[in-house]
């Protein structure tokens, strides 16, 4: 199955993790860090509340202009 990881800086350093799909969000002190306990935490969300069968998720990027 393959979900979408959208991963942000933390303020206090390292990455905040999240898949959308389930909501499950996590952190590691690197990207790679990040993931593997975003797996992890997202299969143990999945062994309790299986998703239903979907197309690949869409994920993109837009720009917004913000005028002061």
């Amino acid at each position: 199955m393959e979900l979408t990881a959208v991963l942000t800086p933390a303020e206090e350093g390292g990455y905040v993790a999240l898949n959308p799909e389930t909501g499950t969000t996590t952190q590691g002190e690197t990207v790679e860090e990040a993931i593997a306990n975003l797996t992890e935490a997202t299969a143990l969300y999945l062994s309790e509340f299986p998703l239903p069968a979907s197309g690949h998720p869409l994920v993109t990027m837009f720009s917004v202009s913000v005028h002061a």
